[in-house]
């Protein structure tokens, strides 16, 4: 079992390719599709993971594709085959959310924990018996006056490292996201520490949990100054901090880390990533995405809720997924911006 989970895992970050996070909660996709003001009917929900699970050509880029519970069990519109066996068969990883949401921390004003453990098990075994291969469970972290706390920092661990250790139990490969959130006003440096911090602690609870870090992906935030900061660090400051904070405390046995975009805008997402991939330095993990929004956002917007929007909204996302699987490799530029085309 564990060379499979190297196996999913090394798929994962094969070269060139990344994650399409297609996992939002009922609640969420509601809220992008009130943006477009189309109606979050589990039909819509439907045709819209669809339309972006058959843009054709899609699997050149997309290694894997985080569902949620409704989208896991759903079926392509046309002819009707389960979404992780038509993933499946263009060679894309099925992946699923399993965590149940962040709650308040009891103890720990303005902090969050994610709740989720209770029955695990034995949804990770119905979920690998659908065709998952992969999991995700996302632990935030705030900064702001007094916080994180250290417990605040230390429960999410706990929780992210138990997750990652029934995951491997059941043959499936976790994805362990602990994002340090970009509201607020910090700099650059704040968030520099604490996204240490964190990551210290993280894998801390991993080791102690047996985690094999071979059969894992790391899923963190960047380095980067929160939305609200006077000062915002430029692109390769950002890709600079991002760097020299994950080789002081990621270990060189993870095969690879798939960067969450926060409230970053697409393009801007796209660049980070591609400045780190191009920098002259020597990494032990591939550095990739799973983005949400950042992959989504321009063809949610040319969709609107309209069929005969759908082969532009399909190209809008080929075009997205295309620029970051080129920045993947460090070979992205603003030339390819230019040439939104299948």
């Amino acid at each position: 079992m564990v060379e499979e989970l190297k196996r999913v895992a090394n798929a994962i970050v094969a070269e060139g390719k990344g994650i399409l996070a297609a996992d939002e909660s009922t609640g969420t996709i509601k809220k992008r599709f009130d943006s477009i003001r189309a109606e979050s009917s589990e039909q819509n929900r439907n045709i819209y993971r669809d339309m972006l699970f058959t843009t054709e050509g899609m699997e050149d880029f997309i290694s894997g594709v985080i569902m949620f519970d409704e989208t896991l069990r759903q079926s392509t519109v046309k002819n009707g085959i389960p979404f992780p066996e038509y993933l499946s068969s263009k060679g894309v990883l099925p992946g699923i959310k399993v965590d149940k949401g962040a709650k308040l921390l009891a103890g720990q004003e303005g902090e969050k924990v994610t709740e989720g453990l209770d029955g695990l098990r034995d949804r990770l075994k119905k979920y690998y018996d659908m065709g998952a291969k992969f999991a995700k469970w996302r632990a935030v972290i705030t900064i702001g006056g007094g916080i994180p706390s250290r417990a605040c920092i230390e429960a999410n661990a706990h929780a992210l490292a138990r997750y990652a250790a029934l995951c491997q139990e059941a043959g499936i490969v976790p994805i362990v996201e602990p994002e340090v959130l970009m509201d607020g006003d910090h700099t650059i440096d704040t968030c520099f520490e604490e996204t240490e911090e964190t990551l210290e602690v993280v894998f801390d609870e991993l080791f102690k949990q047996g985690v094999s870090l071979e059969g894992m992906i790391l899923k963190p935030n960047m380095v980067i100054s929160a939305l609200d900061c006077s000062e915002q660090a430029n692109i390769e400051e950002v890709a600079v901090a991002t760097i020299e904070c994950f080789l002081r405390v990621v270990p060189a046995a993870v095969p690879g880390i798939c960067f969450l975009s926060g409230g970053q805008s697409d393009i801007i997402a796209t660049q980070h990533l591609n400045a780190m991939n191009a920098m002259d330095v020597s990494l032990p993990w591939r550095l990739s995405f799973s983005y949400g929004r950042a992959l989504q956002a321009a063809a949610l917007k040319t969709w609107v809720g309209k069929d005969d929007n759908i082969p532009a909204a399909q190209s809008a996302f080929y075009h997205r997924a295309k620029c970051n699987g080129a920045a993947t490799l460090g070979t992205y530029s603003e030339e390819m911006e230019k040439r939104l085309q299948i």
